[in-house]
């Protein structure tokens, strides 16, 4: 048996409040909107009771953003894309932001266990004037549970669309991939975050918007191999492999923090259900 979802997340703006309409077919959910942020933030969580993907397992998520609406939008725990026989298992997220719009897409870990055929989709659309902080943390097996990653396939896309195109194919049994230093580096967490915008942006701020996440990347010291850079002038990456997911993931919050802060002058908020 699979287990098919959509759910399809429109957002607007009703006076000075962010508001989310949407639809779903599936066990693919969002808890009630919070706003801990004030009226003109939402955040929301997806929920996805199964808790994982298997061989035919579908999962496709529709984002629209109008209105100058603000989003943040994350999940209470990993992505799991478990064993499959022989079928594929897929995750495809499209997201389109136009007007003034922003969002935060910070789902939490995608872990690929060992002998799973996974897809991992996501693209986004910026028109207008719209920007997106967003981040893709993938995890190889499980090296602290002693379940490698030694079969199977991952294959990632991960794009802004017109602008950066990130997309290969993981497979278990790629030595070379997996351990050389051109690959990986034999690290089991590979991690991307983005800040784009859909206006082009100037030489000074594009120099800021990295001036920002290199300067966290000194202060954190962390045992990882990370860079950032602009591949584009509508956009910043910045890359980081490392043994286990928790030292690349506190990397990523803290320059994301750091971005919001100095560039949309929001407070540092982390969503509460990370905390639980």
């Amino acid at each position: 048996m699979t287990w098919n979802a959509r759910l399809d997340l429109h957002y607007a703006r009703a006076d000075s409040s962010t508001i989310v309409k949407y639809e779903h077919s599936g066990p693919l959910r969002i808890l009630r909107s919070l706003y801990p942020e004030g009226p003109q933030s939402c955040h929301n969580v997806l929920i996805h009771p199964p808790s994982g993907l298997v061989g035919g397992d579908r999962l496709d998520i529709g984002i629209d953003m109008v209105d100058a609406s603000h989003a943040l939008i994350t999940t209470p725990g990993a992505t799991r894309f478990y064993k499959s026989e022989s079928k594929w298992a897929t995750q495809d997220v499209q997201v389109v932001l136009q007007d003034n719009s922003r969002l935060e897409w910070l789902p939490l870990e995608t872990l690929a266990y060992d002998g799973c055929m996974a897809r991992n989709i996501c693209s986004f659309d910026l028109k207008d004037q719209s920007e997106l902080i967003a981040w893709d943390v993938t995890a190889l097996g499980m090296p602290s549970a002693q379940l490698p990653f030694i079969n199977g396939v991952i294959e990632q896309h991960f794009e802004i669309k017109g602008h950066w195109l990130d997309k290969g194919s993981i497979k278990a049994n790629d030595i070379k991939l997996l351990n050389s230093p051109l690959g990986l580096n034999a690290r089991k967490c590979l991690a991307t975050l983005v800040f784009a915008s859909a206006k082009a942006l100037s030489d000074e701020q594009r120099n800021k918007i990295l001036e920002l996440a290199r300067e966290v990347i000194q202060v954190e010291g962390l045992n990882i191999q990370v860079g950032a850079t602009s591949p584009g002038p509508n956009v910043i990456v910045v890359r980081a492999l490392s043994d286990l997911v928790e030292p690349s993931m506190k990397l990523l919050r803290s320059i994301w923090l750091e971005w919001r802060s100095q560039l949309w002058g929001l407070s540092p908020v982390m969503p509460r259900i990370w905390a639980l």
